[in-house]
């Protein structure tokens, strides 16, 4: 992983944080283009210490921002791809006995990494998925009775293709509720299409980019997050909106207390990455379908088309305190 020769030291002020968080979105722009705001989630996700989901068809650049977002973080990077024959143990790793030593040892799999990129991980069988809770909830794996700590900072970004696309088995309800945010990202617009087929090619591309961070620095910039303050108002309206999640008739089953946890962290980081001074409405609203959208159980008379639809409704229908 390359990183910067510019990193000297931990940036201490806001404003030199903040020129660190602009520096990994201009790199990220390069390689992603036309996809300002999900670039901005996906670091707000990163440095609210969750983990990603990101779905959408194939082919249009979930992998690419996955890959992109390691080398810019400077994070140690390994890409699981995710298959209906997939083992737990070919994420977690395996003991093997040496006949040498006549012991036991264990070769660690490729979840102690950094940054894991699950790769179409609704491609790979319920059992297979589960092996990712533990890591994701504890920052550790058990295995024959042992516990491992897993490295620090620990991502997991995944990769889903839409539940209709075939070979797909549905992520279980307490395997979304580990992703801190989910995003889609979309087709480019017709200008950065343009770009995409006449210019370069983006994977050449992400080979040359430099990290602009380094992991002590993007914990620093995590422990910076974790400071900006919220205000009595602002809890109000996040307890507002989950409760109309709760007591709506279109939807089923709402936010659970740890999903309003989530909507105040994704805002926190959200506003850091805007510079915002504090967390405002506009933060949490700018997240809420990419934190609420994969937790909200649709009543099965609702009328509207997508997790967004509905999310929007949600906005829509509780007052700005």
């Amino acid at each position: 992983m390359q990183r910067s020769t510019t990193i000297e030291s931990l940036p201490t002020g806001r404003s030199a944080q903040h020129a660190v968080v602009d520096q990994a979105r201009q790199a990220l722009a390069t390689i992603i283009l036309g996809k300002d705001e999900q670039i901005s989630l996906a670091l707000a996700c990163l440095l609210a210490r969750g983990h990603l989901l990101i779905e959408d068809l194939p082919g249009l650049g979930k992998t690419m921002l996955a890959q992109a977002l390691a080398r810019v973080l400077g994070l140690s990077f390994r890409r699981i791809q995710f298959t209906s024959d997939l083992l737990p143990a070919d994420i977690i790793g395996v003991s093997i006995f040496r006949q040498d030593s006549g012991e036991f040892e264990f070769q660690p799999g490729p979840v102690f990494s950094q940054l894991i990129l699950a790769d179409e991980v609704n491609r790979a069988t319920p059992k297979t998925q589960s092996a990712l809770l533990e890591a994701m909830e504890e920052q550790q794996v058990s295995v024959d009775g042992s516990t491992r700590e897993l490295p620090t900072p620990f991502f997991v970004v995944a990769t889903q293709n839409p539940g209709d696309q075939i070979g797909t088995f549905p992520l279980p309800e307490s395997q979304l509720d580990r992703f801190l945010m989910r995003v889609e990202i979309g087709y480019p617009d017709e200008e950065s299409e343009r770009q995409l087929i006449a210019g370069e090619d983006r994977r050449a591309m992400l080979k040359d980019i430099e990290a602009v961070t380094a992991p002590d620095m993007l914990l620093a910039l995590q422990r910076a997050v974790r400071e900006i303050p919220v205000t009595d108002a602002l809890v109000s309206y996040v307890q507002a909106l989950v409760r109309h999640t709760r007591e709506s008739a279109d939807i089923e089953i709402g936010l659970s207390p740890r999903g309003a946890q989530a909507l105040v962290a994704a805002a926190r980081a959200y506003a850091f990455v805007e510079n915002h001074s504090g967390v405002y409405p506009d933060d949490v609203q700018a997240v809420f379908a990419s934190v609420a959208g994969h937790r909200l159980k649709p009543a099965g008379s609702t009328r509207f088309r997508s997790p967004a639809e509905l999310c929007q409704h949600v906005l829509d229908s509780v007052a700005i305190p």
